[in-house]
């Protein structure tokens, strides 16, 4: 068997620079990745349309001076093969692949009490043993396909847009069907419909979206954006969520008249992106939300010309406790005449026939069938893999399913000696900059790994209070605000049987920072570190 002294799972933002770190220290590192190449989540997300939500120059790795002068972004949000290309030039500049095994599903990681070593088995037969096991699986990286009754007797094409396939897909002439309209169905609908004969849209939920106003960048940005950019980080570090370099707002939506209100609002929508970084109470009063609620409502009776369509197009949940969506003319698509909007809700999909879909009113006649379903989120990519602790506990069972996770900083469970999750549940994750927060992530775990090696500690756990006490802290602060309030992947909503408390982390990047910081300047407080015993040393 071979050993390692760290295994990585994942070869996204996530593994690359755990994989980078942990052999500038020295280690011998195996990274199992499934896709064929480098790019984690966005080597899957190939559907059309599919673009990062967070501004490019803010979206990359910031550990090397010499990565950001040499690579250049073209457009203000990085669509999936720009991402992909940065993703692959950081593997070959770094010539981290010769440690990567591509094609390669780890199945189980199960700790070995007598050896203190993770013994970690892949869908190929093999097993090796590793000192440290690491997660890079992310968030997002366990797709969903409900399990429709008659699937398997369709006639046509099927796709989900989290396993796209890697030649484009063809939709000219097609009746294509949209299963979904969560960020990857608004994504893929409009540049669908530019292509197939006819789109019909099946909608759950209506969601609130708002204009990415996507454009290239000129060059002199590029230039002062790049000149300035250990300024720029900075800035990102102290915002809440690691995407933006202005101050944070200071303003009570309530204190402001409904003419400047509007006037702030218009001007949001305006410049594009996320609509959250007005006003400081957004996701803290209902009154506050409701206002910018209406607001976005009033976008879309503006832009849809069909009363009826835009009624059901209408979203009634809290703005922001489900992933705000940035699009590009996701509502005008509606004005299509070969687009068809089909409330689900109201007439829910009974089966997929073998010529097209129907629901409890009709049936709809399709070629092709495109699932926008989404992710088994936060946990499902951890539960993919039989993982288990101390006495042979699996963390799918201490989690009891998701339904109550139990993690210290996001990062280690208790029972799990040497195992580290990269924006695990209950870190800050999916609500920030996530190139952002893996990198933090990996500079904690590689800086810890340090501190073991260099002091003769075999093994660092934490302890079941820590657990308790960061889980219940995540409840607290996650309570004080309007997100839970939502049904959403964020708390496993749109998996069937499947409930969790709120499970990410909304103190923002700067106070989790400083948490985690301390933690460890504190000699680890909350971990129990067991020396390597005597006669190994």
């Amino acid at each position: 068997m071979k050993h390692f002294d760290a295994v990585v799972v994942g070869a996204g933002f996530s593994g690359l620079y755990m994989l980078h770190r942990l052999r500038e220290q020295g280690l011998t590192v195996r990274v199992f990745e499934a896709g064929t190449d480098v790019g984690g989540v966005w080597y899957w997300n190939r559907y059309p349309g599919a673009r990062c939500d967070v501004e490019s120059v803010y979206y990359n790795y910031t550990f090397s001076e010499e990565l950001i002068q040499e690579w250049t972004w073209t457009s203000r949000y990085p669509d999936q093969p720009s991402i992909l290309r940065y993703l692959n030039h950081v593997a070959d500049r770094f010539h981290l692949r010769s440690d990567i095994q591509f094609n390669t599903r780890v199945k189980s990681a199960h700790y070995d009490e007598p050896t203190g070593r993770w013994l970690v088995s892949t869908d190929d037969g093999q097993t090796v043993s590793a000192t440290y096991f690491i997660s890079g699986v992310g968030c997002l990286s366990s797709s969903n396909t409900p399990d429709f009754k008659g699937l398997s007797g369709f006639t046509g094409e099927h796709y989900h847009t989290g396993t796209w396939p890697h030649q484009p897909v063809d939709f000219s002439g097609k009746r294509v069907g949209v299963i979904g309209t969560g960020s990857s169905g608004i994504q893929a609908i409009p540049v669908i419909a530019e292509q197939a004969k006819h789109v019909y849209v099946f909608q759950r939920t209506p969601q609130y979206t708002t204009p990415a106003q996507n454009h290239p960048y000129d060059d002199n940005y590029i230039r002062e954006t790049k000149a300035n950019f250990p300024a720029i980080k900075a800035k990102l570090l102290q915002s809440w969520a690691g995407t933006n370099i202005r101050p944070a707002p200071d303003r009570v939506t309530l204190n402001d008249s409904p003419e400047e209100r509007q006037r702030r609002y218009e001007a949001a929508w305006e410049e594009g992106g996320w609509m959250n970084t007005g006003y400081k109470d957004l996701m803290t009063s209902v009154e506050a939300n409701e206002k910018l609620c209406d607001f976005v409502r009033g976008k879309i009776r503006s832009l849809v010309k069909d009363p009826q369509t835009a009624d059901r197009l209408m979203p009634t949940y809290v703005f922001g406790s489900k992933r705000p969506v940035l699009d590009t003319n996701y509502f005008a698509t509606y004005n299509r005449d070969n687009v068809t909007l089909v409330d689900v809700k109201a007439a829910p999909i009974v089966e997929i026939t073998p010529g097209g879909l129907r629901t409890a009113q009709a049936e709809y006649g399709l070629d092709t069938i495109v699932f926008a379903t989404g992710y088994d989120a936060i946990t499902g990519p951890l539960f993919r893999i039989d993982i288990r602790g101390r006495n042979g506990v699996a963390l799918k069972d201490k989690w009891e399913d998701g339904r109550q996770i139990r993690t210290y900083l996001g990062i280690a469970n208790a029972g799990f000696p040497n195992f580290f999750m990269i924006t695990g549940p209950q870190s800050p994750s999916v609500l920030t900059n996530m190139v952002l927060s893996i990198e933090q992530h990996v500079e904690w775990i590689s800086d810890c790994i340090r501190h073991l090696r260099e002091n003769a500690i075999g093994s660092i756990e934490a302890t079941p209070q820590s657990d308790a006490d960061w889980s219940q802290h995540v409840r607290t602060v996650a309570d004080s605000t309007l997100f839970p309030r939502g049904e959403s992947w964020y708390n496993g909503a749109n998996i069937k049987g499947k409930t969790m408390p709120f499970p990410i982390y909304v103190g923002g990047v700067p106070a989790y920072r400083e948490i985690c910081t301390k933690v460890a300047a504190n000699g680890y407080e909350g971990f129990v570190l067991t020396p390597v015993p005597a006669e190994t040393v």
